[in-house]
């Protein structure tokens, strides 16, 4: 009777709270069901539940029982959950929706890779930084940065990106390195328009806790690789993800500044609907992308 069927049938009774209605889950009889459970406590020798008239009760043993039995029918629903996609044909599309510093960045390379691999599977990138409806709008996956505040989807997160002021070796002779947040107020501080917080509030982190900075500066632009340009030129100073100027400040055409004050830091993560047999396609796809980006992870941090 200690076979892995009875676990299962053990695990579905506490799990549905009767014996009518794991009988209906399992498609046999109530009467099937009350005298297999009986058979396995006569087998195994304890009593494994309380029965009422109107509930099913644990005792010490079955609770016991119980927690085994739900490992064995976790182990199984993952075993096939795994084996559900690889008679796919890997073909088809795959919808992405990314915000401009992701498609710019990280993602060319590592979707260039993917397709080596599957040839036949078309990925479409929609690069666009507003909150799009993955449901509604028919995307498979979208990448976000953030707090991730809505339950009814699935959030993996492939890395945190801390954010940084930087400017040019020639603004910095010209116009002095800010060694306190205050400072920026005398600079000019180029504007990211795509920030929760704003263009010209910058996150900072001193004596006074976690607040931002009033800055003003002469151009604003809602793109990164625009900023990114302006600052190596000379323009002024800018407030943005590490992972941006990451070869700029290797290479010293931009130098970091006010770092033990920076304070923004956020997550990148894989978004997609919950659905209980997701595409082979797009759960490789996903683990793909979360390779690469640990791949590249120190120039997030």
């Amino acid at each position: 009777m200690k076979t892995t069927n009875n676990l299962l049938l053990f695990y579905h009774l506490i799990d549905k709270g009767s014996f009518s209605k794991a009988a209906e889950h399992i498609g046999l009889t109530k009467s099937v069901v009350s005298k297999r459970i009986t058979a396995l406590e006569q087998a195994l020798g304890v009593q494994l539940i309380y029965r009422t008239t109107r509930k099913l009760a644990l005792t010490e043993a079955g609770d016991v029982f119980y927690h085994h039995a739900r490992e064995v029918y976790n182990a199984v629903q993952n075993a096939e959950d795994a084996m559900s996609g690889l008679g796919e044909s890997l073909t088809g599309k795959i919808r992405i929706t990314v915000p401009t510093i992701s498609g710019e960045l990280i993602l060319p390379e590592a979707i260039a890779a993917f397709s080596q691999q599957y040839p036949d599977i078309h990925i479409e990138m929609d690069l666009d930084n507003r909150f799009v409806d993955l449901v509604q709008e028919g995307f498979d996956i979208a990448i976000r940065t953030g707090a991730m505040p809505d339950s009814s989807f699935i959030a993996r997160q492939f890395v945190q990106a801390r954010w940084v002021i930087c400017g040019s070796p020639s603004y910095l002779e010209s116009h002095g390195v800010p060694t306190q947040p205050n400072d920026l107020t005398k600079h000019n501080c180029l504007g990211y328009s795509f920030q929760e917080t704003g263009a010209n509030e910058w996150l900072i982190e001193d004596k006074q806790g976690i607040h931002t900075v009033k800055v003003k500066g002469n151009f604003t632009t809602n793109n990164a690789s625009a900023l990114r340009g302006a600052a190596i030129h000379g323009q002024g100073l800018v407030y943005v993800p590490k992972v941006l100027v990451a070869e700029d400040l290797h290479s010293g055409n931009l130098i970091e500044v006010l770092d033990n004050y920076v304070a923004k830091s956020l997550g990148i993560y894989a978004v997609y609907p919950y659905t209980k047999q997701q595409p082979m396609k797009v759960k490789l796809f996903i683990e793909h992308l979360y390779q690469y980006y640990q791949k590249y992870r120190d120039k997030f941090k």
